[in-house]
């Protein structure tokens, strides 16, 4: 156990001097710290050049895979209540508009849906945003796959929006509930037919043969040709912001 306090740190009973104070130290501190005590460095300044931040910090085991800091951001925008919106999905559609129109963002849309079941058992993804609207974050997906069932049980998301290359994130907490058929309907005959034929085809959240998706969708396509209708186990979710 490391406890560090104002007169020294304390490593298994030996009391050396303190090493770490206020989250900020010199590179040459940091090497002894690390070498004597094999520890993490905190944060450093936003000040210190990005070189700083390349210190192994130890020797990794067989069985551990162990990520080394990276460069910290430094960017020109200042982050305080009198700089964003006071509507936050007014701000998300900003930063969102930002991230699209900044041509450095693939898939801007993506995003993290964590759901639970009711005894708290958590389990994540990452699925496509597809409409936001004074009511919420809208996506689609099989109402028979895992995260339908939970949100069945237990009507409550959160979602996670990273944007690295513009250094922003966004993260939304909410009830979940379904949309209207007809809006379900109305994005469906948007989508491509290989899309629309592959609803119908695929069952999310199991296991199938490796040419049984090959086969349904055969017989999907000959079921239905170019007109195919939603699927009733098929359609949208809004995560409401609470």
């Amino acid at each position: 156990m490391a406890r560090a306090n104002g007169g020294g740190s304390e490593i298994g009973g030996d009391r050396r001097p303190l090493c770490v104070s206020l989250g900020v130290m010199s590179l040459a501190a940091a090497r002894v710290c690390l070498s004597r005590y094999r520890i993490r460095i905190p944060r450093l300044h936003r000040s210190l050049n990005p070189s700083h931040m390349d210190v192994v910090l130890s020797e990794p085991a067989p069985d551990k895979l162990q990520v080394l800091p990276h460069i910290q951001y430094v960017t020109a925008e200042h982050l305080a209540p009198g700089t964003v919106a006071s509507n936050p999905l007014d701000q998300f559609r900003g930063w969102f508009k930002d991230a699209i129109e900044s041509g450095k963002v693939d898939e801007a849309e993506a995003m993290s849906l964590s759901t639970a079941t009711p005894n708290g058992i958590p389990s994540a993804r990452i699925v496509l945003l597809k409409q936001v609207d004074a009511r919420g974050f809208v996506f689609f997906t099989n109402y028979t796959s895992r995260k339908s069932q939970e949100i069945i049980a237990n009507p409550h998301a959160a979602l996670v929006f990273y944007w690295r290359e513009i250094h922003k994130s966004v993260r939304v907490v909410g009830r979940v509930e379904k949309i209207t058929r007809e809006e379900s309907d109305e994005y469906f005959q948007s989508r491509p037919l290989g899309s629309r034929l592959g609803a119908w085809a695929s069952k999310q959240s199991s296991v199938i043969p490796e040419d049984a998706i090959e086969a349904r969708l055969q017989r999907v396509s000959e079921r239905f040709g170019e007109n195919v209708p939603t699927p009733e186990f098929w359609g949208g979710w809004r995560v409401v912001p609470e």
